[in-house]
């Protein structure tokens, strides 16, 4: 079964180095599923920290249920991450190097439930997003070039 994607963090490519990916639940309550499902879901400025070892997702906005009642969710609470206890420690240990963090890549289905692939990050520097920039542009270059000498 093909895993169906939510939602994206595009931005996260472009400001971070992804050195390893992870995968972990959520955990949602009654209307942030529904809202979720609609896709009222915003990780551009989304991090998660491990605190006590319990990982956390924060400033994931979800928005609020639009038929939502009065015990409708807050779009901006801190929502725990579930993973095995020894992938926790694991990701402890890294975190705790210079420059990593923890960031959400994408929001996805998986067998009915929502995951969420999080990745341990390095933040880039200005050269470092240029030089990324123009090797994305010299692939997409050579992929033209290819076409027209193909034709």
């Amino acid at each position: 079964m093909a895993n169906k994607f939510i939602v994206r963090n595009r931005k996260a490519w472009h400001e971070y180095e992804i050195i390893e990916r992870f995968e972990a639940g959520i955990a949602l309550v009654g209307t942030e599923v529904k809202s979720v499902r609609a896709g009222q879901v915003k990780l551009v400025d989304a991090f998660c920290q491990i605190d006590n070892y319990q990982l956390t997702l924060h400033q994931m906005e979800i928005s609020p249920y639009k038929f939502g009642n009065i015990h409708n969710h807050d779009a901006n609470r801190i929502r725990p991450l579930l993973m095995h206890k020894r992938e926790i420690i694991k990701l402890f240990s890294k975190v705790k190097e210079k420059g990593l963090t923890l960031i959400p890549l994408s929001l996805y289905y998986k067998a009915g439930r929502v995951k969420v692939e999080i990745a341990l990050c390095r933040g880039k520097k200005l050269h470092d997003k240029r030089m990324s920039m123009k090797e994305k542009d010299d692939k997409r270059d050579m992929k033209r070039a290819l076409k027209n000498l193909n034709q």
